[in-house]
Order: C-alpha cells, then structure tokens, then sequence
C-alpha cells in the first residue's frame, strides 16, 4: 500500500526483454538506498518487488501482465521514473490509498503552464469513465493528484510547482503515455452498488438516473 506521494527519481539504468517478460534495473539518489530483498517499491505507481540491489540501485521483474497494462512497456533507458516505499502504520498518509495496481494508460493530450500551477489533460479508455469522478483522487504515474473537468474520456489535474519539479511530471510532453490507478475506494464502492442493485451482468450501468429509480436519490 502506498499514498501517492513522491519520495525520490530514480532512473532506468538498464531493461533486458526476453519473450513476454522483463528485468529492469532502476538507479536511485543518494537519499533512496538500504533496500530489502522482497520489499514493495511503488515505480511509476507500479507496486514492483525488490529481486536485488545494490547502494543506489535495485532490480525487479515486470511480469507480462505487467508489461501490458503500464507504461514499461515501451520504457527506455535512462527515462525518469517516480519513486515511493510501502507505508508503515506509523507514516502520515499526505495523498490517498493506492495500491500499485495499475488500471490502464493514459494520454497526455495537454499542458498549460500558468502562474503557480501547471495543468495537464489526459485522455483515458472510456472503461475507466465510471471511476474518475469531479474533484475524486486519482494516480498519475504514482502521484496521487485531484481530478477536475471530467469529460469526454477526458480530464485534468493541476500540479503545484514542488510537485512538478520533484517528480517525473516535469519530463512529461504532449502524447506521452502515463499510468493511471483509480482511487481504489471509488472502485469498491461503484462494485457494490452494481451488486446491490442488481445491474452487474447486464447493460445498466450505476448512474444518478439508476440511484434514482432505485430510490437512493
């Protein structure tokens, strides 16, 4: 489990691709070093195990799942990637609950600098549509940030400059493909209500005109 909140860059020192799977080797900062064997490193927001590692850097295997759903598919040497440990109970959670469990990709469409902010639009699969919802919390390449103008399998977050400047954000141009987890509440609540209501299985979907036909509203 982590919180979406960045603790380092690390960088792509080496991928070794061999039929549907992969090795990669992340170099790390001076500040981001005595790793365990087995433990959960969130990369990019992909919840990786730490196979080796040296001072500054650490290994993990990316499964083919793995390679499918996320970016480190078409990954290259040297680009920059975010980086957060798992949480123990006694951290502050600053961000909210993600998992590392990546939904699907998205697309950087836009990217307007303004004064004290920079917002960025990505396009995402319409399936994705039902779990990003105005002003709800979402995972860009690990980084827990707040959704806003929500439409047309599009939507838009704003990014502080410290936030910007210490993340992998500041890499990001327009086409750009980025890693996308839903906030994992939104997910288990929209599950329930398909239960609940009886509309999982079927062509109905959970919307505000079902909850009201259903008496919720």
């Amino acid at each position: 489990m982590f919180s979406g909140i960045i603790q380092s860059l690390g960088a792509v020192q080496k991928i070794i691709r061999s039929d549907e799977k992969a090795e990669m080797v992340i170099r790390t900062e001076s500040d981001f070093k005595d790793f365990e064997l087995g433990e959960s490193i969130a990369v990019n927001g992909v919840c990786l195990t730490v196979r080796d590692s040296g001072e500054h850097f650490f290994v993990v295997d990316l499964s083919t799942e793995t390679l499918n759903r996320t970016g480190f598919k078409e990954i290259k040497e040297r680009a920059k990637v975010n980086l957060e440990r798992s949480l123990t109970p006694s951290q502050k959670i600053s961000g909210h609950f993600v998992s590392g469990h990546v939904d699907q990709m998205g697309k950087v469409v836009e990217i307007e600098h303004k004064s004290g902010e920079i917002l960025f639009r990505f396009e995402h699969p319409a399936e994705l549509g039902p779990y990003i919802i105005e002003k709800g919390s979402i995972a860009i390449d690990g980084i827990s940030l707040t959704v806003f103008s929500c439409r047309d399998n599009r939507f838009s977050v704003s990014v502080i400059p410290f936030t910007h400047t210490h993340t992998n954000m500041n890499t990001r141009k327009i086409g750009d493909l980025v890693n996308i987890e839903c906030d994992m509440i939104g997910k288990y609540v929209y599950k329930a209500c398909e239960t609940l209501l009886g509309s999982s299985g079927t062509k109905q979907k959970v919307s505000l005109d079902l909850l009201r036909q259903k008496g919720f509203l």
